[in-house]
């Protein structure tokens, strides 16, 4: 009986820990910033190009867009953790959307390779963060001794 105990200590503490991460006092501060890099995103990327540093090298420019959306994607799920499929397929198609937009603008160009780029930061965010989930789930399991 002992044993049964410190093992539901155990698993409680662990939950106690993801809980802890996952506050949701911590929750409106991460979302406040994910929602706040849409916009400072969304206006980066719809700002004419004469007030954009210019682009040296084009294998820089879909790294910025990857790291962008990888940053975009984290905040996301670590913001909505129980909607992970709506905050990746939100992502995926605001993503097509500022394409979309760019085409529109007349002074930048939408690209389907931008929107892959943007694409793969998300799945790299989702890949990320659903290891932490499993690997803070697997932790939580109690152990045969």
């Amino acid at each position: 009986m002992l044993t049964n105990n410190r093992q539901t200590s155990h698993r409680t503490l662990t939950q106690r820990r993801y809980a802890h991460a996952m506050n949701t006092n911590k929750k409106p501060i991460v979302q406040a910033m994910f929602w706040g890099t849409v916009a400072i995103v969304t206006v980066l990327s719809l700002l004419p190009g004469a007030y954009l540093p210019p682009v040296a090298f084009n294998v820089w420019d879909k790294a910025q867009h990857t790291l962008g959306f990888l940053v975009l994607g984290t905040l996301g799920l670590w913001s909505y953790p129980n909607s992970s499929i709506r905050v990746v397929s939100g992502l995926l198609i605001y993503g097509a959307a500022i394409e979309l937009a760019q085409a529109a603008t007349g002074w930048r160009y939408g690209d389907w390779q931008d929107w892959l780029a943007n694409a793969v930061g998300v799945v790299l965010a989702y890949g990320f963060w659903r290891t932490a989930k499993l690997t803070t789930k697997s932790t939580a399991k109690p152990t045969n001794k």
